[in-house]
């Protein structure tokens, strides 16, 4: 497993890059990474915003449920528990971030796009919380952060159709912020971002803590319901159908057991 997370400064805007290939598969320890890098961030005054930037094909296509032997195996349910603990650090940071979505965000993929204050989304874009697919439930705080983003009714769709949702409904449905020429996400990002950071540091800190205030503590309170859920889910015929159903192409056979 190869994991690349490095951080690059634009003026007032902080760049976190990071790289899992094939397909940036969440993980604790690449979670970590991420939330290490902001807190960094956090304590440098010269940075006032910060963007999240996937390297390759997808930005992040869910969590490795076949391929990690640390969530795929036995103890999975205690990996699963430690990459909500990271996402609740991510989630606790003090500065605005924009996410780059180049490509898929996917179930943890998804939630990770979310933790960002924006999304910029490129035309091979698409965002879907697949969970019910796997014969799982949604985790990584989406059962609070979708409907507080799109409303009870389209976030309840998304969970419960696991339709995988293309750029132009993503912006309509504010499940992203602005959309991108195909190779230009990060640089509409980096001027998201810029736009944010040419204002005043401490006014950004507070307006920012006033708007998302109880976030991080509600999204926690989230992930340990949602893993509580999906730890009940785990050891049923019907998880163990839904992941290989997907990692070998065909339409599962729902057993209901």
């Amino acid at each position: 497993m190869t994991i690349d997370v490095s951080t690059q400064v634009h003026g007032a805007v902080g760049e976190i890059r990071f790289s899992k290939p094939p397909l940036n598969y969440a993980c604790p320890a690449l979670l970590r990474e991420i939330a290490n890098a902001l807190e960094a961030f956090d304590g440098d005054d010269g940075v006032r915003a910060t963007v999240l930037v996937a390297e390759g094909k997808a930005f992040c296509a869910g969590a490795d449920l076949a391929g990690d032997d640390a969530i795929a195996g036995e103890a999975g349910m205690d990996a699963i528990g430690g990459l909500y603990v990271q996402a609740e650090r991510i989630f606790r940071r003090a500065k605005p971030m924009v996410a780059t979505v180049q490509g898929a965000a996917i179930g943890a993929g998804l939630g990770l796009a979310l933790s960002a204050d924006f999304r910029v989304a490129g035309p091979a874009a698409r965002l879907s919380s697949n969970f019910v697919r796997l014969g799982f439930h949604p985790g990584f705080g989406l059962t609070h952060t979708l409907p507080r983003l799109l409303g009870q009714q389209r976030a309840a769709w998304m969970m419960l159709s696991a339709e995988r949702v293309k750029p132009a409904d993503a912006l309509s449905w504010g499940l992203v912020d602005r959309l991108a020429d195909a190779g230009q996400e990060r640089e509409a990002a980096l001027a998201m971002a810029g736009e944010i950071a040419a204002n005043a540091p401490l006014a950004l800190k507070a307006v920012r803590a006033t708007i998302t205030a109880e976030l991080a503590d509600a999204v926690a309170a989230a992930m340990r319901h949602e893993h509580a859920e999906q730890t009940a889910l785990r050891p049923t015929a019907d998880y163990a159908e839904g992941v290989a159903s997907v990692f070998e192409r065909r339409e599962a056979i729902w057993t209901g057991r």
